[in-house]
C-alpha cells in the first residue's frame, strides 16, 4: 500500500516513516511539510493511507481534508500532539487519531484498521464526508457534506450544488446541474440531514433545493409544478401542497 506522511516536523515524519517500513505492507512511503504538499500528492500520487497532521502552517490538516473531494480518497489516519480535535476527527470518521510521540504499538493498530478499509471506497468516502463535516464546523460552517456516487467514484458534496435529491424504486440520486450521482442514503436520511437548509420535500419521492427553483405554475388548487434551473420539472403533491407557501417566502 502507498502511504503519505503529511507532518511539518522532519523528527516526526522521519519516526514514523521508520517505524511503518517495519511493518512491513508498505510499498511506498511519501513526506510532505506542509498542508499544499499533501494536497498536491493525494491528487498526484494517490496513496491509499494518509497520516496527516491537523497542526501545520499555512493549511491545517483540516484544511487538506477539506479539499478532498473525489476518489480515490485515501483513508485518514490522525497524528497531532494536541487530542481534542485528534478525538473530535476520530469520532467524525477518522480511522484512528495517534497522539504524539507515537509508540510502535498503537501504530500498528492503527495500520491494521485502515488496511481493513482498503478496497471499499464508500466507507471511505462516508468517513471523509464526516471528517470534512467536522472541519466545517469548527470553522462555524454548516457541516452537511453528503455522498454521491458515479460509476466507480465517490463524490463529496456540498448541499448548494445539489439541485434536488430524487427517489427512483430503491435508487436515491442526487441531482446537480452537470450530472446526477447516486447517493448511499436514503431520502428520510437526507431530510434529516439537511434541515435547516433550503431543501423542502415537495413529494414522498423528492427532495428540491429551493434556491435552485427556477419558476412554479398552479395546475389546480392543489397542485404546483416547480421548474429548476436544469428544467427539470417536478409536481407538488396534494399533502406537500402547503410546503409552496414556504418555498414562496424563501
Amino acid at each position: 500500500m502507498r502511504v503519505l506522511i503529511a507532518d511539518d516536523e522532519p523528527i516526526a515524519r522521519k519516526i514514523l516513516r521508520e517505524e511503518l517500513e517495519l511493518i512491513g505492507d508498505v510499498d511506498s512511503i511519501l513526506e510532505a511539510d506542509t498542508g499544499d504538499a499533501a494536497i498536491g500528492l493525494i491528487q498526484e500520487a494517490h496513496p491509499d493511507v494518509v497520516f496527516l497532521d491537523l497542526q501545520m502552517p499555512g493549511l491545517s490538516g483540516f484544511d487538506v481534508i477539506r479539499r478532498m473531494n473525489k476518489t480515490p480518497m485515501p483513508v485518514v489516519v490522525i497524528v497531532t500532539a494536541f487530542d481534542q480535535h485528534a478525538i473530535e476527527a476520530f469520532d467524525a470518521g477518522a480511522v484512528d487519531y495517534l497522539l504524539k510521540p507515537v509508540s510502535s504499538e498503537r501504530l500498528a493498530m492503527a495500520w491494521h484498521k485502515a488496511a481493513r478499509l482498503i478496497g471499499k471506497p464508500a466507507a471511505i468516502a462516508g468517513r471523509a464526508a464526516a471528517i470534512q463535516n467536522l472541519a466545517e464546523g469548527l470553522n462555524g460552517n454548516p457541516p452537511r457534506k453528503i455522498v454521491g456516487r458515479a460509476g466507480q467514484e465517490y463524490f463529496l458534496l456540498s448541499p448548494d450544488e445539489v439541485l434536488a435529491i430524487q427517489a427512483e424504486g430503491d435508487l436515491v440520486w442526487i441531482v446537480t446541474p452537470k450530472r446526477r450521482y447516486q447517493a448511499t442514503s436514503t431520502l428520510k436520511e437526507f431530510q434529516e440531514k439537511l434541515k435547516g437548509l433550503p431543501f423542502q420535500r415537495i413529494h414522498r419521492s423528492a427532495l428540491v433545493n429551493v434556491t435552485h427553483v427556477r419558476k412554479m405554475a398552479a395546475l389546480s388548487s392543489q397542485r404546483w409544478l416547480l421548474t429548476l434551473h436544469n428544467n427539470q420539472e417536478f409536481t407538488v403533491s396534494k399533502r406537500q401542497a402547503r410546503s409552496v407557501r414556504q418555498i414562496l417566502s424563501w
